[in-house]
């Protein structure tokens, strides 16, 4: 189309459109946002919505312009369908009243809404954190920083050498934001973005080298954390100086508004907290299940008793942030055991905690301008009850909860304002009056009582006349041809004053106008207009009032947030039965009868056994777990992971007692996790985990290892098993703690050949072809592997386990295995059976086969292809 061609509007349209080309722009016309062209086509296909044109005259289909639109006062919800798919949306909003506009009316893209700059409500989660990200990468260092603009908060960290791609994949693990701004180095490097893409489902954008540059990137932090910030940051971490300036700068760019709230800088440096690799978040099943990705099943379901919001996204940063300081973990802990010696003061505290807002989100709001008068409303409410607070905690004298009681601010004043100004029930709308509370401006309540029919006004008008006039029935009237007018009988037209304009004679009367009188009709007919103006200017300026206290606010519902998750601690020890670790830096780790917080729970009709655990001495670094599937191996070294975990989060754990020397990281390698997708084999996987654990792994480490080697050939396997394991336990190499399940029941004569190994098994008590699994670790390895019985328990039909104990007793004597069946022909007149058929092809395949080469795992495939050949 021709630009000449083009109405005012369209034009607008395309410049606007030209300035957010990346976006889909919602271009706000009256009572609806609409798109055009591309957007249009995009997003009716996105949201299902009906595609038309505003200007079907025109002959040619090809010639109109494809729009769609969406009532303006329900976009939210599908402003986030599209973001949840990834797009990102700018809002253009008319900045002039169209009816007082002359000629095109103003429009502006007033903000651009991405995954990681999400605010309402509507589209959060209120239980986690919506991050967005930047990174910046370059030769020898890099910088990353995380910010959740619905919270105000913002950290920052950076890591140096030839391993700093791995950490900051590590730290996007823990963050898990919906979006990353990247510097052109960090957008080139294949594994970040596969991290960001695949693992993360991350919006990535590249940020540019503009965003990056160190003199603006600097320019920026001290604009909005003032001059003490630069100091923050190391001079010599100016990567991570650069990719803070670099995600202020594109907030600055989809935002454009006040970020006051984003006013604390948070630096912290490798060995503030323990470092988990997606691999271990994903094993430990830390915050959501690996099958179902639900919270029901992981170890924050059940340390999750939160009454808040924002204590519920503290505990989930907390357990994705186990501590590394014994005295920050021993503060946690003992206001943890406080609060659970405090029966009652704890379940009223938990009372209180219940009716308490989002505040944290309520204050950004109302910095940003988004807040209306129910989020006002509500954020006076949650801060009705920090007395309460205050009050209940106050006997306590763990450091902890001192420092919560002098943090908890009661902002009296900012309540106070807020329950003068704001109506007990505002509207949705700041933009249609009756927000403000009556009493709270007199100019309101004027135009109100003038809204209200203007009797007062009018009673005050006829009497000041009347006694002007001296005319005693002289009266006000109105209609909708004259509008107000002053009545007076002919009796008494003598006395009519002069400056009373006549407007109309009847039979009996006559009817006048003045100029007082006129200018309180313009005041009734007005007075809509003018108190739904003034009723909006009166209610910003309080949410201003609001605004300049967020730091007030924000420091509150950081104490609220910390108090509601201690307070979940300690709910959770009392409901579960969990004791107070000692938590040190010896390097021990030492558990009497530790139970599974997770698995505990989930078991129905049965008790779950407890199991010690002893490691980190010189005599027990690395246990060597034998025993057969199912009986219990992983769920007891995931069992120590947690619980070492849970003891460093400030949680209480799962055991009659324990003694934990700090764990600077915990890996897994448990389970096939094929990638299938990447053209990586299971035992590639395997390989390239072991790999990571063993270059990244310190002796201050716990190391879950399940079935190393299992992946390939036996001989194969037990060697790499075997070399893994010696490596682990040379303390001159690694020397971790270590605990490494295994079917190769060779490995357990390294108890005898190295220092620091130890033979364990789970126990099995086997009563005629039957075994029971005792769930109990026991010294020793095992004596045999009990395949085949747990082949049988997995529901494998009897004639294949009886073949199966033939092969297994033939290969067990030395002897060779004799194929069954293959040259025997079918007896004269005997009909050959499907069963037989089945039977036939079992024997086939078990005759083709080399059970020299079998893993467990294969064997067990195998045993279940058998089972399905012969049904």
């Amino acid at each position: 189309m021709a630009l000449a061609d083009l109405t005012p509007m369209m034009k607008q349209y395309l410049e606007i459109k030209e300035q957010n080309q990346d976006c889909i722009l919602f271009f706000r016309l009256g009572d609806f946002y609409e798109m055009f062209e591309d957007d249009a086509r995009l997003a009716s296909k996105e949201l299902d919505l009906t595609l038309t044109t505003r200007d079907r005259t025109k002959e040619n289909p090809d010639d109109r312009v494809p729009m769609c639109g969406v009532p303006y006062h329900s976009s939210e919800a599908y402003i986030a369908r599209l973001i949840a798919k990834g797009y990102k949306v700018a809002i253009c909003e008319q900045m002039e009243d169209p009816a007082l506009a002359k000629g095109l009316v103003s429009r502006e893209v007033i903000r651009i809404v991405t995954p990681g700059t999400v605010i309402d409500s509507s589209m959060l989660d209120e239980g986690r954190n919506n991050f967005i990200c930047s990174v910046c990468l370059d030769a020898e260092s890099s910088g990353i920083c995380f910010c959740d603009i619905s919270t105000g908060e913002f950290f920052a960290s950076g890591f140096d050498g030839p391993d700093r791609v791995s950490h900051l994949i590590n730290e996007l693990g823990r963050f898990a934001p919906a979006e990353a701004v990247l510097s052109e180095e960090a957008f080139a490097e294949p594994d970040l973005l596969t991290a960001l893409n695949d693992k993360l489902g991350c919006r990535c954008e590249s940020g540019g080298a503009g965003r990056f540059e160190p003199a603006a990137a600097e320019e920026r932090i001290l604009r909005q954390f003032g001059a003490e910030a630069r100091g923050t940051i190391p001079r010599e971490k100016e990567a991570v100086a650069r990719s803070a300036g670099a995600l202020l700068a594109y907030l600055y760019e989809t935002q454009k508004t006040d970020l006051s709230h984003i006013n604390v800088l948070s630096y912290y440096q490798s060995g503030q907290y323990m470092e988990l690799d997606l691999t271990a978040r994903r094993n430990l099943e830390l915050t959501e299940t690996m099958r179902s990705k639900e919270k029901r099943g992981s170890l924050l379901w059940v340390l999750d008793h939160t009454q808040t919001a924002m204590g519920g996204r503290l505990l989930r940063s907390w357990i994705e942030k186990p501590l590394l300081s014994p005295v920050a973990i021993r503060r946690r802990h003992l206001a943890v055991q406080e609060l659970l010696n405090s029966a009652v003061p704890r379940a009223e505290l938990i009372l209180v905690l219940k009716k308490i807002t989002d505040m944290e989100r309520l204050v950004s709001r109302a910095v940003y301008g988004t807040a209306n008068g129910r989020d006002l409303v509500a954020l006076s409410l949650a801060l009705s009850y920090v007395p309460d607070i205050k009050r209940l905690i106050a006997p306590f004298s763990s450091v902890a909860l001192r420092e919560i009681f002098s943090n908890l601010d009661e902002l009296s004043d900012i309540r106070a304002l807020i329950d003068r100004a704001i109506a007990e029930e505002p509207p949705f709308s700041v933009r249609e009056g009756g927000v403000i509370r009556t009493g709270y401006d007199a100019e309101v309540d004027r135009l109100r009582d003038v809204m209200s029919g203007g009797k007062g006004s009018v009673a005050a008008i006829e009497a000041s006349e009347r006694e002007k006039s001296g005319i005693k029935n002289l009266k006000i009237g109105y209609n909708k041809v004259f509008g107000y007018y002053i009545e007076v009988s002919k009796s008494n037209y003598a006395l009519v004053p002069q400056d009373y304009i006549r407007k109309q004679t009847l039979a009996n009367c006559e009817r006048y106008i003045t100029p007082e009188l006129k200018e309180m009709e313009s005041t009734i007919l007005t007075a809509h207009d003018k108190v739904v103006a003034l009723e909006y200017e009166l209610f910003t300026g309080v949410r201003e009032a609001v605004a300049g206290a967020v730091h007030r606010i924000q420091k509150t519902a950081s104490a609220v947030a910390r108090l509601d998750t201690l307070a979940s601690f300690a709910e959770a020890a009392g409901k579960n039965g969990y004791v107070m670790p000692e938590v040190d830096d010896s390097g021990l780790l030492e558990i009497r009868e530790g139970r599974h917080p997770v698995v505990e729970k989930v078991l129905k009709g049965s008790l779950f056994v407890p199991n010690d655990t002893r490691m980190g001495t010189e005599e027990e670094r690395v246990a060597i777990i034998t025993g057969p599937n199912m009986a219990g191996k992983s769920t007891y070294m995931r069992q120590v992971a947690l619980i070492a975990l849970m003891a460093q989060i400030g949680s209480f754990v799962p055991a009659k007692s324990a003694r934990l020397g700090v764990v600077d990281r915990i890996f897994t390698r448990v389970g096939a996790s094929d990638d299938l997708a990447a053209g990586q084999s299971t035992f590639m996987v395997e390989m390239t985990e072991v790999a990571d654990i063993l270059r990244h792994a310190t002796a201050k480490s716990l190391l879950i290892l399940d079935e190393i080697g299992r992946g390939t050939s036996t001989f194969d396997g037990m060697s790499i098993a075997r070399a893994v394991l010696e490596y682990c336990a040379d303390k001159k190499r690694l020397g971790a703690k270590t605990l490494f399940a295994t079917h190769f029941h060779e490995l357990t004569e390294m108890e005898e050949q190295l220092a620091g190994v130890k033979n364990f098994n789970i126990a099995v008590k086997k009563r005629g072809d039957e075994i029971i699994f005792l769930r109990k670790i026991v010294r020793g390895g095992a004596d045999k592997s009990y395949g085949v019985e747990v082949a049988k328990l997995a529901g494998i039909p009897d004639r294949v386990i009886d073949r199966a104990k033939e092969i297994l007793l033939a290969l067990e004597n030395g002897g060779p295995v004799k194929a069954r069946g293959k040259s025997a022909p079918a007896a004269s007149g005997d009909q050959l059976s499907m069963l037989d058929m089945g039977a036939s092809r079992v024997a086939d395949r078990l005759r083709e086969l080399d059970v020299n080469t079998l893993t467990p795992i294969e064997a067990m495939n195998l045993l279940f292809e058998l089972k399905q050949s012969l049904n």
